[in-house]
C-alpha cells in the first residue's frame, strides 16, 4: 500500500485541488455508492472503497486537508517523526501527521497530537531471493559467488524493537484494541456501517507509543548487504542455496528471513517453444495407444500426424544434444500432455468404436 504522502486523494475522489466541501462530499457519495461491498461484488471493489473513504476522511476535514496539502508540497511539519518503512506494504497510514479518526460519526476515537504512533505488528522477515546464472560447467563443478543486495536489517538505534523508551506496545487509541473501525454511512446515503481494518494499528490493535526516529517504529532499516554463496557441485537449474538469517529482518524484534540463491543454468531450461513441443507429443500419445488397441486409428491419423509433427518441430528445432536435466523436463512436459489428453482419447476412441460396430451391424442386415 502506498504511503500517505504518495497518494493523491484529489485524484482518488476525482476532484480539483481547490474543490469545495460540497464537491468533495458529492464525489465521495457517488463513488461510495458504486464501490460499497454490499453493492459491488467485483474484485478490488472493497479495496477501492477503503481508499475512497480514506481520501474523504482527510479532505472533508479542514485541518487534515491543510496538513495534507502542505505535506504534498514538501512543507515540513514540526514534531512529527519520519515516515516509517513498512516492509510488508502496509504503510498507508504510517508516520501520518493527521491524528487518525474518521469523520463518519462515533466509531473512531481521535488520537489528538500523538501522531508518531505506528502499528505494532511483529512479523518474521521475508526471504530475499536472488537469481544466480551459472554456466553448465560452473554448476557441474560448483563455485563461490559474491552477491551484493539490499535488505532490511535490525535498526541499530532501537536494537530492532521499534521503540526506544518503552518495552511494550500500547493499545491503539483509534480502535481501542479491536483492530478495526466502523464508518457510519447511514447519514450520507443509508448504506449502514462499513467496518474496515484500523488504519493506525493495521489491524493488530496495538501501536508503538514512542516510535524510534531512525526506523519509524518498524524496528528495521534498509541497508546494502553482501554474502558469499557456495554453490555445491552437480547443481541444476532451479536448485536453491540458502544462507540463514541473511534475508529481511523481522519487524519489532522478530527473526530474520533467509537469503535464497536460485541457481539458473540456461542450457538445462526448456524454452517455451520446446516445452510446447513436448506437451504436444504427450497429447498425441494416448490417441496413438488407444487407437491402435481399438483399431480405430485410421479415422484419426491426420490429426495425430499433425500433432506429432508439430511437437517434434517445436521440441527439437535446436537439436537433440542437451543435458540430462533438459530431457527430464521434456519428459515431464510429455507426461503433463498425456494426462490432459487421456480422458479425451478414451471418449473419442469409444465413440469411434461404437460407430464402427453400428455400421457393421447395419451392413449385416
Amino acid at each position: 500500500m502506498a504511503s500517505m504522502n504518495e497518494k493523491d486523494y484529489y485524484a482518488i475522489l476525482g476532484v480539483e485541488k481547490d474543490a469545495s466541501k460540497d464537491e468533495i462530499r458529492r464525489s465521495f457519495q457517488q463513488k461510495a455508492r458504486k464501490l460499497h461491498p454490499d453493492v459491488n461484488k467485483a474484485a478490488g471493489a472493497e479495496e477501492s472503497f477503503k481508499e475512497v473513504s480514506e481520501a474523504y476522511a482527510v479532505l472533508s476535514d479542514d485541518d487534515k486537508r491543510r496538513r495534507y496539502d502542505a505535506m504534498r508540497s514538501s512543507t515540513s511539519f514540526g514534531g512529527y517523526g519520519p515516515a516509517s518503512q513498512s516492509p510488508y506494504g502496509a504503510g498507508g497510514f504510517d508516520g501520518s501527521p493527521f491524528g487518525w479518526g474518521f469523520p463518519f460519526g462515533g466509531y473512531a476515537a481521535r488520537r489528538g497530537s500523538r501522531s508518531t504512533s505506528r502499528a505494532y505488528n511483529p512479523k518474521v522477515g521475508a526471504d530475499v531471493t536472488v537469481e544466480l546464472d551459472l554456466s553448465e560447467q560452473q554448476a557441474k563443478e560448483g563455485c563461490q559467488r559474491g552477491v551484493t543486495y539490499q535488505r532490511y536489517v535490525a535498526c541499530e538505534t532501537c536494537n530492532g524493537k521499534g521503540s526506544i523508551e518503552h518495552e511494550h506496545a500500547g493499545t491503539c487509541p483509534t480502535c481501542g484494541g479491536s483492530g478495526h473501525i466502523g464508518i457510519d454511512l447511514n447519514s450520507i446515503f443509508g448504506l449502514g456501517v462499513f467496518e474496515m481494518e484500523c488504519p493506525e494499528c493495521e489491524g493488530s490493535g496495538k501501536v508503538v507509543v514512542d516510535p524510534c526516529p531512525s526506523c519509524g517504529g518498524t524496528g528495521r532499516t534498509l541497508s546494502a548487504s553482501e554474502v558469499v554463496v557456495s554453490v555445491p557441485a552437480h547443481s541444476h537449474d532451479g536448485d536453491e542455496v540458502r544462507v540463514k538469517d541473511m534475508g529481511n529482518a523481522g519487524t519489532n524484534g522478530k527473526a530474520s528471513g533467509d537469503f535464497v540463491c536460485r541457481v539458473g543454468v540456461a542450457s538445462e531450461r526448456l524454452s517455451r517453444r520446446q516445452a510446447l513441443g513436448f506437451y504436444m507429443l504427450g497429447l498425441a500419445l494416448p490417441f496413438i495407444a488407444l487407437g491402435a488397441l481399438a483399431r480405430t486409428l485410421s479415422g484419426m491419423w491426420l490429426f495425430i500426424a499433425l500433432v506429432v509433427v508439430g511437437g517434434l518441430i517445436n521440441a527439437f528445432r535446436d537439436g537433440v544434444i542437451h543435458p540430462v536435466a533438459w530431457w527430464m523436463r521434456g519428459f515431464a512436459s510429455v507426461v503433463s500432455g498425456f494426462s490432459k489428453a487421456l480422458i479425451m482419447a478414451v471418449i473419442v476412441v469409444m465413440m469411434q468404436s461404437c460407430s464402427t460396430l453400428g455400421t457393421r451391424g447395419y451392413m449385416g442386415h
